[in-house]
């Protein structure tokens, strides 16, 4: 099924036709749900992007520098050469924050990107979104309200609506800064989530 709707991002419909994907991804990083590193070592999966992009500079300068803004190159350093599937889910998760951020992306999407890791890894997670958010766009879907109060600066509340034929569609809510939201919501739909009364 194709995606319905349009996506803008500097004035194009990322759903067009002639979209070059490629270039998307260079700009638009990604970090899904589940860690997804490549079956490859540490450093080829921060390696890998830079490299398919025409990246020609040191490129083990720009591994550790990706590790490092990441918060694993402590633990790493000494093991670039293992699979990066060899660490731990937390570490997993850093990691592929590392690869997204190699190629220099505008935005930074983060699909829930803590719901499978513990809460210390989840902490280091968080920790490393306030670090990032000084460089880089970060856009997070969560459904962990206590999350997304601490991480984020503004926050858009979506909800989702059973169509006439059956199926169902997202909207949005309410948009705001993140403490308007969670002190000062506007919409009722908005007040009832936050207070727990659905969802």
């Amino acid at each position: 099924m194709y995606p319905e709707g349009k996506v803008y991002f500097y004035d194009k419909n990322l759903y067009a036709p002639d979209i070059d994907a490629v270039e998307v991804r260079r700009r638009i990083g990604m970090v899904f749900q589940k860690p997804n590193p490549f079956p490859k070592s540490i450093y080829e999966n921060i390696a890998f992007g830079a490299r398919i992009n025409g990246y020609t500079g040191d490129m083990n300068e720009l591994v550790e520098r990706s590790l490092r803004q990441a918060a694993l190159w402590d633990e790493v350093k000494d093991k670039l050469k293992q699979s990066g599937l060899s660490l731990s889910g937390g570490q997993q998760q850093r990691l592929c924050i590392a690869r997204a951020i190699a190629v220099q992306p505008e935005v930074i999407l983060m699909d829930e990107p803590c719901s499978a890791l513990d809460p210390i890894s989840t902490a280091r997670v968080e920790e490393l979104i306030h670090e990032l958010k000084q460089q880089y766009t970060i856009v997070i879907v969560t459904h962990n309200m206590q999350q997304a109060s601490r991480v984020s600066d503004k926050t858009a509340f979506f909800n989702v609506k059973a169509s006439e034929t059956g199926g169902r569609s997202g909207y949005l809510v309410e948009y705001n800064s993140t403490e308007l939201i969670f002190n000062h919501p506007q919409q009722e739909d908005t007040k009832a989530y936050i207070n727990g009364r659905f969802g």
